[in-house]
């Protein structure tokens, strides 16, 4: 039986694929448009795509990284194994690509990850644009539990509220079903493997926020299920330069359902 070769997501028209090999660590990368460079960063899943960028090609060039383990990207190896680790494998790749100072629009995990990045490297980033960002711990406003027994059709009830935005990326027949639940599976081992035993959070965040001195917006569903919009309120504070768009209606995946989002997103980065 031939090895199982992750497909990754397909791209929307407009961009071309990209494989790059950074330290040992074969990423691949969709890039489309021209103008300023907006990196899009996934997040804990990437199978859905990313459709909802191909306007974004008017205004800016975008680039989309598959995270190492995720998408066609190749497995992250053993010792890639914290957020810091994903943060260097970025920054090599970007000085790869040629690339000075970006914007950066990071959801969920890819949030996270943004964050880490602007304050670890806050001068190679413009603007900051974080959606439903994971990485600040929350007691107050706990998500839902036993994310790792959920069934396929309960993860996507807590992704979005209109299941019809999933259809174009769901399986057809019974190939594409089993193909596409070991990517599912793949990606949320991958997911596990960053987060650790505490979640997707990092406890040493807060004290560094403070550096990510560049303008940002923080973007969040009220209807968002899986990470609470309540959440909100602690990025705000910790980020010195931060700007709320909060929008009613759309699930955890806020830029595939939410028009009012894209474009707020777009309004920020061209303002």
């Amino acid at each position: 039986m031939a090895a199982f070769v992750p497909r990754g997501p397909r791209a929307p028209a407009g961009f071309t694929r990209q494989e790059h090999d950074v330290n040992g660590v074969r990423t691949v990368v969709h890039v489309g448009g021209k103008g300023r460079p907006l990196v899009y960063w996934h997040g804990g899943g990437s199978w859905h795509g990313f459709d909802f960028a191909a306007p974004w090609l008017e205004h800016f060039q975008v680039i989309a990284p598959s995270h190492p383990g995720w998408g066609a990207s190749a497995d992250a190896p053993p010792d890639m194994s914290s957020m810091s680790d994903y943060v260097l494998h970025y920054l090599d790749l970007f000085d790869r690509l040629g690339l000075g100072q970006i914007d950066i629009v990071g959801i969920s995990m890819g949030g996270w990850m943004g964050a880490e990045f602007a304050s670890a490297y806050p001068e190679r980033i413009r603007r900051l644009v974080l959606v439903a960002p994971a990485g600040l711990a929350d007691p107050a406003h706990p998500g839902p539990s036993g994310l790792a027994s959920w069934s396929l059709d309960e993860m996507y009830s807590y992704l979005v509220e209109d299941m019809a935005t999933l259809e174009p990326h769901l399986p057809k027949n019974a190939d594409d079903a089993a193909r596409h639940a070991a990517e599912v599976e793949r990606e949320m081992q991958s997911a596990g493997r960053l987060f650790g035993a505490g979640g997707p959070f990092n406890p040493k965040l807060p004290r560094w926020l403070h550096r990510a001195t560049m303008p940002a917006l923080v973007v969040w569903s009220k209807a968002d299920r899986l990470s609470p919009f309540e959440r909100h309120e602690q990025w705000l504070k910790l980020l010195p330069n931060a700007r709320l768009k909060l929008v009613e209606r759309g699930g955890h995946l806020t830029l595939d359902e939410s028009a009012e989002a894209r474009e707020a997103i777009v309004r920020f980065l061209t303002d």
